[in-house]
């Protein structure tokens, strides 16, 4: 015997259960808010993800999520375009970009190293990582990977992969706990994190 008095409550309450972090109960409140809430509403939104799920695209440039080819931080003639800030996924740009301390390009690698879970330096976007470093000029690469194992092997294997005289590469200061990835970091210690790199073979 179901608990819900609509097969169509149900089917929505198991949907949006599926997403991270919403159990049964607060699936149930928020499908009985879109119900109380204005159609329109409702529409707008199942509109909106339907665009994000047929429309949004990943950045020639950078693998970071996007409305056209090239984003709008690789488009920006504001950004530095000698600095270079290597991160896991697009959740750690917003994160960096939040703390207002960094003004520079980014490379997205789409993960990290992960041999235990089947994920190799060829599943992530290194290959175009290395073809950037020989068609544009930068002066600095920022590490700013988790502090996790899996986070150090990416950067190690990265720090050997385009380590070149004249070039600066850098890892983000331990303000950030160990475990912890950037974008539960708050925003003042990620900030000093960026300002405060270390060079990376001193690490």
């Amino acid at each position: 015997m179901t608990e819900y008095s609509s097969t169509l409550l149900e089917n929505a309450v198991n949907e949006l259960s599926r997403l991270p972090g919403i159990g049964k109960k607060t699936a149930l409140r928020l499908a009985l808010h879109l119900l109380r809430e204005d159609g329109s509403r409702t529409e707008a939104l199942a509109r909106s993800l339907q665009q994000l799920r047929e429309k949004i695209i990943f950045c020639r440039r950078c693998h970071n999520i996007s409305d056209h080819e090239i984003c709008a931080i690789c488009s920006n003639p504001r950004r530095d375009e000698g600095l270079l800030c290597v991160v896991e996924d697009m959740r750690d740009v917003m994160a960096i970009e939040r703390t207002a301390s960094f003004h520079g390009l980014y490379h997205v690698l789409g993960g990290v190293i992960n041999p235990v879970e089947g994920v190799s330096p060829n599943d992530l976007n290194i290959n175009a990582l290395i073809q950037r470093m020989k068609e544009e000029s930068f002066r600095e690469v920022i590490m700013a990977l988790p502090a996790t194992i899996e986070g150090d092997t990416t950067a190690y294997y990265l720090f050997r992969q385009i380590s070149k005289e004249n070039l600066k590469i850098t890892s983000i200061a331990k303000g950030v706990a160990i475990g912890d990835a950037l974008e539960y970091a708050d925003e003042i210690t990620l900030g000093r994190s960026i300002l405060n790199r270390i060079p990376f073979e001193s690490r």
